[in-house]
């Protein structure tokens, strides 16, 4: 989200990361100020060497290419649950 304070380098940072790791985010832009949140991708686009995709709205949606050898890590596989056992299993051994 980009609040009242429109685009500080941090928000930029902040979207910069977030394309190294998604490629592909949708923004959304607090304020009533249409004139601002048009000129808003083209800003972002130009300071991080991304793509505008879509803007309807307070909705903006960028892309930028993921940066080569910089694959997502591949999540580690979730732990299986213990097998259900019934309230009394104990007492049928």
């Amino acid at each position: 989200m980009i609040g009242e304070a429109g685009l500080t380098p941090a928000v930029l940072h902040e979207i910069g990361l977030a394309l190294k790791n998604h490629e592909l985010i949708k923004i959304r832009v607090l304020g009533d100020d249409r004139e601002r949140r048009r000129l808003m991708p083209a800003a972002i686009c130009e300071a991080l060497d991304a793509c505008p995709v879509q803007h309807i709205g307070k909705i903006l949606v960028i892309y930028r290419p993921r940066p080569e050898g910089n694959e997502p890590q591949a999540a580690s596989r979730p732990r299986k649950k213990p097998r259900f056992r019934p309230k009394r299993a104990f007492q049928r051994r």
